[in-house]
């Protein structure tokens, strides 16, 4: 038994071959990561100037973004293998920035606006390099903690749905603070995932980062407009 593992993954401590695959996926994440800044940025900007993403309801926006969000990461795991795979997430990327753009907005609505942005984008890269960091760091492994995690993000999310209609303040805090831990801790798993191995799709692993950064910086956005925001 012991042999056929090493045939199939090599040596315990990993062959060159494997280190230098794990490094390629990581590095291509992290690249495709960085791109995908892109297009939400201008998908931000196009629905902060177009008023389009705050002309909605709360409740047709929750059902445009639970439509357009889930239909393309289906798009995505079906092109993730090919030449397609790019394009389509760097359009979920852009779609994620236009449905970002009502929280924006309300924001920028705040005298101090654009610093409460640039310091939940600060903090949202704090986050970031301190789960790389941690990801290189610990050598146990961490995929057990991923059911956990899942449980507690499909919590989060119901109580979030809730909220849409309860309009609690106090809910809003509670759950903000709860993403922020929950998917710092998801992006210390997903990249950890990739050093060891376990995955080895780099859109697969970008859109796993990606939607813990997206939620991460919503959750500091929303935290610093509620108690940092400040009225002409």
């Amino acid at each position: 038994m012991n042999e056929t593992f090493q045939s199939v993954y090599g040596p315990a401590g990993g062959s060159a071959s494997t280190v230098d695959e794990r490094n390629r996926v990581l590095r291509n994440t992290y690249w495709l990561l960085a791109l995908s800044m892109v297009p939400t940025v201008a998908g931000a900007w196009l629905g902060v100037a177009t008023g389009l993403a705050r002309a909605m309801s709360p409740g047709i926006s929750m059902v445009v973004f639970l439509i357009g969000a889930y239909g393309l990461m289906f798009a995505i795991e079906k092109t993730k293998n090919s030449a397609a795979g790019v394009p389509v997430l760097l359009g979920f990327t852009f779609f994620m920035g236009l449905m970002l753009s009502r929280l924006v907005g309300a924001v920028l609505g705040f005298s101090n606006g654009a610093s409460l942005i640039m310091m939940a984008f600060a903090g949202t890269g704090a986050v970031f390099l301190g789960m790389a960091s941690l990801s290189s760091i610990i050598k146990r492994d961490l995929s057990s903690m991923g059911k956990f995690l899942f449980i507690g993000m499909i919590l989060v999310f119901v109580a979030g749905i809730a909220n849409v209609f309860i309009q609690s303040s106090a809910l809003m805090v509670t759950l903000s603070v709860l993403v922020i831990g929950i998917f710092s801790a998801f992006i210390l798993h997903d990249l950890k995932r990739v050093k060891d191995g376990e995955e080895t799709n780099y859109i697969s692993a970008t859109l796993g980062v990606y939607l813990s950064l997206y939620n991460v910086f919503q959750a500091l956005l929303s935290l610093l407009g509620i108690f940092g925001g400040e009225r002409d």
